[in-house]
């Protein structure tokens, strides 16, 4: 008899990832029936999954009595939350607390949260905006307290922001930029989300007794500006300039907290580190044993060219 995998997010990049992994893996496929938890059920990407053979349910995030009815009769749940890049907006937080306490209720026997580090904690309070961060570590810290069967997947920095929202940007002279508040050495940690979040979780989902727990580190390996606009002209053949900005001119790239929320973010990933200076090596090897590989930058590049264009 199969079980029930939930996934919030469904229609999103990362609950989307995990359908589809799950899909087309064979084993997993046969293990497990999958429900999509998504917003609004009746948009088109949503009816792409019920025609998949997915059940699509919506469920109210604030109310853990609504979540309780959605997870009932799942034996996994992948869990992710969203962000409201706002000042003083606590909504992610209580979210996840409430799936946690939905999961706890329903008996869930392994959830799977994307989660991130504290960064307030890590810096020891040198850097304390970034509540996309922050928020997801305290529900990290919640679904321990709870004792409910859990992995963590913190997904690395998205190759998809230099492209869906033009961080390498072709300028007048035909140059792309890449313009960031930090240093050209700097390493980011890059994830193809769409096509390797779901990898990461099916990883935990294959590795449940070696993964629960632990913390997954969802990157295919750290990049530094230098290498990323390397490797975009090896595959583009166009120009790239780095632009090193000031932290003000950063600010106003974007409008309101959220300037302040993304400088931030960046200062994190040059001192001390996205990951706080933790090496992929055992999250890679996790991964290689399930059977999956990690999309590297030049594989996106070659897959996503005309987005550059």
């Amino acid at each position: 008899m199969s079980k029930l995998l939930t996934v919030f997010g469904a229609t999103g990049h990362q609950g989307g990832s995990v359908i589809r992994t799950v899909l087309a893996d064979s084993s997993l496929s046969s293990q497990f029936k999958i429900r999509g938890i998504t917003r609004d059920v009746s948009k088109p990407d949503a009816k792409a999954l019920a025609d998949k053979g997915v059940e699509v349910l919506s469920a109210d995030m604030t109310s853990v009595n609504s979540l309780v009815q959605a997870l009932t009769g799942s034996h996994s749940v992948f869990l992710v939350t969203t962000p409201t890049f706002t000042e003083n907006s606590d909504l992610e937080l209580t979210q996840g607390k409430n799936v946690a306490d939905a999961a706890k209720k329903a008996g869930v026997q392994h959830l799977i949260y994307s989660s991130l580090l504290n960064v307030t904690e890590t810096t020891g309070g040198r850097l304390k905006d970034v509540p996309h961060f922050d928020h997801k570590a305290e529900v990290e810290k919640y679904i321990r307290s709870l004792g409910v069967p859990a992995s963590f997947v913190l997904p690395g920095y998205f190759m998809s922001n230099y492209s869906s929202i033009g961080m390498i940007r072709k300028g007048e002279d035909g140059v792309f930029n890449l313009a960031y508040p930090v240093s050209e050495d700097s390493k980011f940690p890059l994830i193809d989300i769409d096509a390797d979040m779901g990898k990461y979780v099916a990883t935990a989902l294959k590795n449940p007794s070696k993964t629960q727990g632990s913390q997954i580190l969802a990157a295919t390996d750290y990049y530094t500006p230098s290498r990323v606009l390397k490797e975009f002209e090896e595959v583009t053949g166009n120009k790239t300039r780095f632009v090193k900005v000031d932290h003000e001119t950063y600010k106003s790239f974007m409008p309101g907290y959220l300037g302040l929320e993304m400088l931030e973010n960046h200062l994190f990933i040059e001192e001390p580190g996205y990951f706080n200076g933790q090496s992929l090596k055992e999250s890679q090897d996790l991964l290689a044993e399930a059977g999956y590989k990690p999309t590297t930058w030049k594989d996106f590049l070659k897959e996503n060219k005309a987005a550059f264009a």
